[in-house]
């Protein structure tokens, strides 16, 4: 038979269900952020390539919470009584929403899904959820589109960087090449290096993978895991520096029509996927040094 305190226990565990709390909660998220969302999707930022994966982070995030909230529900974590401070993280987020709308500003508009998301887990179900959540939730912040306050002095030394390498390899070659500042003269061709190519979004979106997989992976080694984080920004620049030297190429033997047509969003998705192998590979690398050196994952 089993005694009073053991039926409360199992009546605490934490189940699939949700209470009529929780999807109010839900519904007022969703009628929050819902207009957010549409209108980044619809000729918002989303809708441009430069933050263009957003919407895929986001769908990572909610695969990746529905998943662990399925496995935490599944393995009969306790529910615990909610901190005070969950009501507090709730309003300092409705709050950083409000102000968000109310003066455009979609930075701290979007961020708030954070903390109000983090709320609701809390008040639902508890901190032991909460922490069984804390990778997606925080895996978020690569969705929220990065302020040009930030991004545009990066973007320009980008810019630069690519565009000198490209050119002394280029002339390096025998390749009749000048550059002035971002712009490079090939021949009787002019190619300015733009934003598109001067490697944010391929550096972003790498170290967005790079975190995931590093996740899913779980490596134990500290050292590993901060070494291939680092080198994710070398791989992201000489991705993009084949990307500006395969363009050059094609329009000089080519012709305008083929290295701006349809080839140059090719050579994006083709430089991307190579940045992507490399950033496998130089795990791979890292792998056999750390076997080599005697260190258990």
């Amino acid at each position: 038979m089993k005694s009073a305190d053991s039926e409360r226990v199992a009546g605490a565990r934490i189940t699939p269900g949700l209470d009529t709390g929780t999807y109010l909660m839900l519904g007022g998220l969703t009628a929050m952020f819902g207009p957010t969302l549409y209108r980044l999707l619809n000729h918002g930022l989303w809708s441009n390539e430069e933050h263009s994966h957003g919407p895929l982070i986001l769908a990572i995030c909610i695969w990746l919470i529905w998943d662990r909230w399925r496995a935490c529900a599944a393995a009969g974590t306790l529910a615990s009584q909610p901190p005070g401070h969950a009501w507090q993280l709730l309003v300092a987020g409705v709050l950083s929403y409000v102000v968000g709308r109310v003066l455009g500003i979609i930075y701290l508009e979007l961020g708030a899904l954070i903390p109000v998301l983090a709320a609701i887990v809390l008040i639902s179900r508890g901190p032991q959820m909460l922490h069984a959540l804390r990778f997606p939730l925080l895996y978020m912040i690569f969705m929220i589109p990065i302020p040009g306050l930030v991004a545009d002095p990066i973007g320009q030394a980008l810019k630069a960087g690519v565009s000198y390498v490209a050119d002394n390899l280029l002339f390096s070659a025998g390749y009749p090449i000048a550059r002035s500042g971002v712009t490079l003269q090939l021949a009787q061709y002019q190619l300015l290096v733009a934003d598109a190519c001067a490697g944010m979004r391929t550096l972003f979106m790498l170290e967005a993978l790079g975190v995931l997989y590093l996740e899913l992976v779980r490596y134990s080694s500290w050292l590993r895991n901060i070494a291939l984080a680092v080198l994710i920004v070398p791989i992201s620049f000489i991705a993009n520096v084949g990307r500006v030297i395969i363009l050059c190429l094609l329009t000089y033997h080519f012709g305008d029509s083929v290295g701006q047509g349809f080839m140059h969003g090719f050579a994006g998705i083709a430089l991307f996927l190579l940045g992507l192998a490399m950033m496998i590979g130089t795990d791979s690398l890292l792998r056999l040094a750390s076997a080599h050196c005697g260190e258990r994952r």
